[in-house]
C-alpha cells in the first residue's frame, strides 16, 4: 500500500480477490457513516466503530447478526474498487490477532486488505489523495473431508463424539484442535471392544476455522435425518492446556443424564464445570434440540487472550496427560449409557 511517498503494512484478508488499484481514499468509521459515502471505484479506509469485531461470512447460516449482513449490503452496493480495515486487538472474539482480518468471506468479491489502527490512523492523513493497493492473491479451489467412524450403527440410539481437525490459517494448531483430535483417536482404541447396546460414532469434522463452515454443513446434509436417534452429542475443542482443568459444560434437556455424568466425573480431579460457549461444533447439534456437551480448557479466555489463532499454539501447550483422562472419563461414560 503506497500513498504520496508513504508506504504502509497491510496484510490481505484471508480469500479476498487479488488486484492493481490507484484511487483516491475515502474514509468512513461508522456504518452511518458507510450508508452515505460515495466510495464506487475508491479505496475505502475503515477504521473505528466500523472495524470493532470481525464481520461473519455473508453466507454463514448458524450466526449472522444484522448489523454485519448490513455492514456487507453497504459495501457491496457502494462499489469501492477496494477495501482497507483498520483494527484493534479484540481477544475476546479474535483470539490474539492483531491486527485481524475484518473479512474472512471467499464469498466476499471486493478485494480487501487489514492493518493495525496505528496504520490506520496514520493513512487518515491520505484521505482525498490518490494510492495505490497491489494485492497478489487468488483464490485456489480445494477439496476436504470430514472423517466419520461408527461402531454399532444399527442400534436405535447413539452417541456423537466430535472435534475438528483444522486449523486456523499459518497457526500450529496444537490446542485448537490437534488436541480434540488426539482424544477422539483415543476414544476409538478405548471403544474398539465396546459391546453396549448404544452406537457410537466418532465425527472428526473439517472447516471449524473455515469461514464456510463446510464440515458443519456436510454433515447437516447427510445425516440430519439421524439427529432424533442422538442421545448426546459431545464436543472436544481446545482440550488439555497446561494450566488449569478441563472444563465441561451442558447445552439442553438433560436431567437424569447430567446427574450421571456428573456423578462419574467427580472421581477425575482435573475436570470442573465451566461455562457456556457457543462458537464450537457442539452447535449444530444445540440449535437442532438435540443435547450436547462441550469440553474445553479451563482458562479458555486467556488462550484466547494470548495464543488462539496465532503461530504460537504449539504442542509445548498440550498436556498429554490431561488428554488421557478426558478420554478415560468419556470411555466410562459412554459404556454407562
Amino acid at each position: 500500500m503506497t500513498a504520496g511517498q508513504d508506504n504502509f503494512e497491510v496484510f490481505t484478508s484471508p480469500y479476498s480477490l487479488g488486484c492493481d488499484v490507484q484511487a483516491d481514499i475515502v474514509v468512513v468509521s461508522t456504518t452511518e457513516e458507510l450508508e452515505s459515502v460515495d466510495c464506487k471505484g475508491k479505496i475505502l479506509l475503515m477504521y473505528g466503530e466500523v472495524c470493532s469485531e470481525q464481520l461473519m461470512p455473508k453466507n454463514f447460516v448458524f450466526y449472522n447478526p444484522e448489523h454485519h449482513q448490513k455492514i456487507i449490503t453497504l459495501l457491496e452496493s457502494n462499489e469501492p474498487a477496494a477495501i482497507i480495515t483498520a483494527t484493534a486487538r479484540n481477544p475476546e472474539q479474535v483470539g490474539a490477532l492483531y491486527p485481524f482480518p475484518l473479512i474472512v468471506d471467499g464469498d466476499f468479491d471486493i478485494p480487501s486488505v487489514y492493518c493495525r489502527d496505528t496504520v490506520g490512523a496514520s493513512l487518515l492523513a491520505h484521505e482525498g489523495n490518490t494510492a495505490r493497493l497491489q494485492i497478489k492473491a487468488k483464490r485456489v479451489p480445494s477439496k476436504a473431508r470430514n472423517v466419520i467412524a461408527k461402531l454399532n450403527s444399527s442400534a436405535p440410539r447413539k452417541v456423537v463424539l466430535t472435534a475438528h481437525i483444522d486449523a486456523y490459517e499459518d497457526s500450529p494448531g496444537a490446542s485448537d484442535n490437534a488436541s480434540g483430535t488426539v482424544v477422539l483417536l483415543l476414544l476409538a482404541e478405548m471403544l474398539a471392544n465396546y459391546q453396549g447396546e448404544v452406537g457410537i460414532e466418532i465425527a472428526a469434522f473439517n472447516g471449524e476455522d473455515h469461514y464456510s463452515a463446510g464440515g458443519q454443513m456436510d454433515y447437516l446434509a447427510r445425516y440430519r435425518e439421524e439427529f432424533p436417534t442422538i442421545l448426546v452429542a459431545i464436543n472436544l475443542d481446545d482440550v488439555g492446556y497446561k494450566e488449569g482443568k478441563t472444563a465441561y459444560s451442558f447445552y439442553g434437556y438433560f436431567d437424569k443424564l447430567e446427574r450421571r455424568v456428573v456423578e462419574i466425573f467427580k472421581d477425575y480431579d482435573g475436570l470442573c464445570p465451566g461455562g457456556s460457549w457457543f462458537s464450537g461444533d457442539h452447535m449444530i447439534f444445540v440449535q437442532n434440540q438435540i443435547p450436547a456437551m462441550a469440553f474445553t480448557a479451563e482458562k479458555m479466555p486467556e488462550l484466547m487472550r494470548t495464543v488462539t489463532h496465532t503461530e504460537k499454539d504449539t504442542p509445548s501447550l498440550v498436556d498429554s496427560r490431561k488428554l488421557v483422562e478426558i478420554a478415560t472419563c468419556l470411555d466410562r461414560l459412554v459404556r454407562s449409557l
